[in-house]
């Protein structure tokens, strides 16, 4: 029987699970990408357990052949892929000058082309159907900079550049490609951020609206776009971020 089916990457995460627990509950069957880890059982159990059919893809996303595996396996499983969200992300702390090329590389790797990858991979079956919908997790950072985290600003500024050039390529065949750039949601992420109450005023005193985003907000939006009600916006970049950023 044919389902909706949709692929979540970096579904281990606070904001992947959230992700794919409310893709789960608006009935697709959910393929949780990533890095073998206790998180992704986690997530895969937890959607288990709500009743949503779902599957575990253990994949390095710096590794192409792995991602195509775990893509095309799903729809071998489940049926065509409707809905992809390229979520997963690494980003470390460095200075701009003490950053090697080697960790830039990782970063642009996992960040930058395994969106582009999975995306492509994915885009190949929607073109046959003539249907589809990309979601692009972008970040906040890349409106105004943010210190010591030059790789992953550059990668996710490219996110909305690549969401910006899929749109316009791939909505003759009736894919909509869409980006969503969280805020400061509380997740590991922050631990690079220092003492965490120091970290959270500062948060709430850059938002307009003076308390911390749900995970389930971030995920509400990401349903939204590629869900039947958002069927005529694509090439858009939506912050889900309090108002820090207004553009």
């Amino acid at each position: 029987m044919h389902q909706k089916v949709a692929i979540v990457t970096g579904a281990g995460g606070a904001l992947g699970r959230a992700t794919a627990l409310r893709l789960g509950a608006d009935g697709f069957a959910i393929g949780a990408l990533g890095r073998p880890s206790d998180e992704l059982a986690e997530t895969v159990s937890q959607l288990e357990a709500e009743g949503v059919a779902a599957r575990m893809l253990e994949a390095d996303l710096r590794d192409a052949t792995a991602i195509e595996a775990a893509i095309l396996g799903t729809e071998r499983e489940f049926g065509p892929v409707e809905a992809l969200v390229n979520n997963a992300a690494i980003y470390p702390s460095t200075p701009f000058l003490e950053i090697g090329l080697g960790e830039y590389d990782d970063v642009v790797t996992v960040n930058q082309r395994a969106y582009f990858y999975a995306a492509q991979v994915a885009a190949r079956g929607m073109v046959v159907r003539r249907s589809g919908a990309i979601v692009n997790i972008g970040s906040i950072t890349w409106n105004g900079g943010w210190s010591n985290l030059a790789s992953y600003v550059s990668t996710k500024g490219a996110a909305v550049s690549l969401t910006r050039a899929l749109a316009r390529e791939l909505g003759e065949f009736g894919i909509r490609v869409n980006a969503v750039s969280p805020g400061a949601f509380p997740t590991k992420a922050e631990e690079i951020n220092g003492d965490a109450a120091e970290y959270s005023a500062h948060v709430i005193e850059h938002q307009a609206l003076k308390r911390r985003g749900a995970d389930a907000e971030l995920a509400a939006v990401v349903s939204f776009l590629v869900g039947p009600d958002s069927s005529f916006v694509t090439g858009q970049t939506i912050n889900v971020d309090g108002g820090w950023v207004m553009s």
